[in-house]
Parts: C-alpha cells; structure tokens; sequence
C-alpha cells in the first residue's frame, strides 16, 4: 500500500527531502507520491514511512487503499469523527451564554 498526499497539503516541501525513494513528485504545484517508487520506508533505517512522519499536517500524508469501499469508510469516519467532536463545543457554548444571560434576566428583574 503507496501513500497519498491530500489536499491538506501546504507545499512545504518537506516531504520532499525526507523521502528516501524519491518518490515524492511536484507537478504544477501539487505534490503526488509515485507508488511505484513509494516503498512505505519498508527496508530502510526508518521504522515508519517518512512522508508522513515528516508532514506538519495531520491528513497531509496519508496510507492510499485499493479498496474503494475502505477507503470511503475511512473518510466518512474521519469525518463523522470532526463532526462529533464539535458536540461538546457547542454544548458549553450554548450552557455559558445561557448562564449569562439568564443571571442577567434575574438582575433586571429585581432591580
């Protein structure tokens, strides 16, 4: 299984100097790793693929399925996964300014 770059790339280059295959390609300013070159750092000093031990992004680098249906899941979990994690924000958000405005009601009321 090659590695992908996503659109979560911010062309830092990067990825470029730490591939040991050089199989990290630039083509009108986007880059794409060629998976004929990609051997997933299997066989060299480095015990995990370098493209993505190297990317500042989180998603920038990220392994490439075959499978067009895992790979779907895959996105659609990550997805579901942001979605949910805002929960929580929203939910504080919505308990802090209700606090405040109703410790406000409760002011005017008796002033």
């Amino acid at each position: 299984m090659a590695y992908k770059i996503t659109s979560q790339c911010i062309s830092c280059n990067r990825c470029l100097s730490v591939c040991p295959t050089d199989a990290i390609k630039v083509t009108d300013g986007k880059h794409w790793i060629d998976p004929t070159l990609c051997t997933n750092c299997v066989g060299s000093a480095y015990s995990v693929p370098q493209c993505a031990a190297g990317c500042p992004t989180y998603d920038g680098c990220i392994p490439q399925s075959s499978d067009y249906w895992e790979s779907w899941f895959t996105t659609y979990n990550r997805l579901v996964g942001k979605l949910t994690k805002k929960q929580g924000y929203w939910e504080r958000w919505f308990d802090t300014y209700s606090e405040k405005f109703s410790s406000l009601k409760l002011t005017t009321v008796h002033n």
